[in-house]
């Protein structure tokens, strides 16, 4: 296997920390990382490729050890998206591979609008929806209210957040990391044999009111919560996302894409367990309006939805399910992610 190494690159936005494998002359692949992780996490993918690939696994602003710059959420994901703009500027990468996983999913296809002419292929997995995450009701992605409540900083745990900046490495509380982590980002009682170097990037998200989750408003609509103008969950919030599902049907030209999923994924879905309707419809939230007014969030259907629509309009998209697997397949399920992923990248060089 070919273990990646660390390196930081100065941009002509910010300091970017990244892993990377030793053939830089190969075809590049582009790794974007998900929410309350980092580039650590796709160590062992990278170390499992041929050697006819090139490997840049990037953290994002506010993530690992790259660069804790602000979070303008008020821009959508484009601030991530700049960044890697300039990323891509400075090594010089001319045609590449993308693949991006849960908030890293929204990421790609966001980067998808500025790198078309560039991207070889790209891979989504258990992407967020392209309409963003919470306050939306049916696979078009309206909104349940017109401030958008329920999405945005505020609906993150509290407690959770807390733990990250005590740095609490127990799994005592549901609400520790590695608790969340070992029930959430995949499907229990699986655990990664690197557990303790993934908890170590999970405890690196850098944590306040204009980092993660961000600021928020209140509302008067359920849950009480509307997003504010900061940091990464205030950027995932469909308020800001509007741009995103059209700017993908109008491209040009559009990338292929393969869209993998872990079947019993319990952050991205249908009846998410972190999204406040389903737990609104399950009595867990007082006040709750009802299923007309806040269901859960179809977020599965509406990625579906928006891909179609993307292959009405002259792309293409391939959807493969994982059985048995949870939020992160390429770790839980890596072998039969691998004969899925890897053969998609040699039939698009």
């Amino acid at each position: 296997m070919n273990e990646p190494t660390a390196q930081t690159i100065k941009t002509s936005r910010i300091n970017i920390h990244y892993l990377s494998n030793d053939h830089p002359q190969a075809q590049p692949i582009l790794f974007i990382h998900g929410n309350v992780s980092s580039a650590v996490f796709w160590k062992k993918t990278i170390a499992h490729l041929p050697t006819s690939y090139f490997a840049v696994a990037p953290d994002l602003r506010g993530y690992g050890h790259t660069e804790g710059k602000i979070v303008d959420a008020t821009q959508g994901l484009n601030d991530f998206v700049k960044d890697l703009d300039s990323f891509i500027e400075a090594l010089n990468l001319e045609k590449f591979h993308l693949i991006g996983h849960s908030l890293g999913g929204g990421v790609a296809l966001n980067l998808l609008l500025t790198q078309a002419d560039k991207i070889l292929s790209a891979t989504l997995v258990n992407p967020m929806s392209p309409y963003g995450y919470g306050g939306t009701k049916d696979e078009k992605g309206t909104p349940c209210f017109e401030d958008f409540a329920g999405s945005g900083g505020g609906i993150v745990n509290p407690a959770f957040v807390k733990k990250i900046a005590m740095q609490d490495r127990s799994e005592d509380d549901p609400n520790a990391p590695l608790a969340v982590m070992n029930n959430f980002y995949w499907k229990p009682p699986f655990r990664p044999e690197n557990e303790k170097e993934l908890l170590e990037a999970m405890l690196s998200q850098k944590t306040g009111e204009k980092h993660y989750p961000g600021d928020l408003q209140t509302s008067s609509n359920f849950p009480f919560v509307a997003p504010g103008k900061f940091g990464p969950i205030n950027a995932l919030s469909p308020k800001y996302l509007g741009y995103l599902s059209k700017g993908l049907w109008a491209l040009p030209k559009k990338p292929d894409i393969l869209w993998i999923r872990g079947a019993n994924d319990q952050i991205v879905a249908d009846q998410s367990f972190f999204d406040l309707g389903y737990h609104g419809m399950l009595g867990n939230i007082p006040d709750y309006p009802g299923e007309e007014v806040f269901p859960p969030q179809p977020m599965v259907s509406q990625t579906r939805y928006v891909l179609e629509q993307y292959k009405a309009k002259g792309g293409q998209f391939t959807e493969a399910v994982i059985d048995d697997c949870g939020h992160t397949p390429f770790i839980e399920k890596a072998a039969e992610f691998e004969r899925i992923w890897h053969p998609f990248l040699a039939s698009h060089t």
